[in-house]
């Protein structure tokens, strides 16, 4: 599983022109699941954002966490992140999770969140989506 968690200000996700899910302070989430990946990995990553300190405190040092600053949370699914740009010039998908188990572990990723925050929005699976953020800071994070 790769994962590109971003800081934001706010975002959003567009489908055809259309705002689809938008959010205010908290975090825009990308994911890309992996042959291999399982709800055990899922868990372990929901478990670290939901306790992640990356927000600011008085003294401006990262030390709260989404749910210190009652944050919302945009996860988006991104297969791309699951291409290997190594060979050539053409990224390969070989290691992306087929479709239909991805969109299960995507599914339990959100359900996770969704536990323990009090807004998470997402995007709509497989669908061509236009993304827009303000990145707060920017503060950007990769897990996996």
């Amino acid at each position: 599983m790769k994962i590109v968690l971003q800081r934001v200000k706010q975002a959003s996700v567009s489908i055809s022109n259309e705002v689809y899910s938008s959010i205010g302070k908290g975090y825009l989430i990308l994911i890309g699941i992996e042959k291999g990946d399982t709800k055990e990995i899922i868990e372990k990553y929901a478990d670290k954002i939901i306790k992640l300190r990356i927000f600011p405190d008085e003294n401006d040092k990262m030390n709260l966490s989404i749910n210190d600053v009652n944050g919302s949370i945009l996860v988006v699914s991104q297969f791309t992140l699951a291409g290997n740009c190594k060979k050539g010039t053409r990224p390969s998908f070989d290691n992306s999770a087929q479709p239909d188990e991805a969109n299960k572990l995507y599914e339990y990723f959100t359900g996770l969140l969704r536990a323990s925050v009090k807004e998470v929005k997402t995007g709509v699976f497989g669908a061509m989506m236009e993304v827009s953020l303000i990145n707060d800071g920017p503060v950007t994070f990769i897990l996996g």
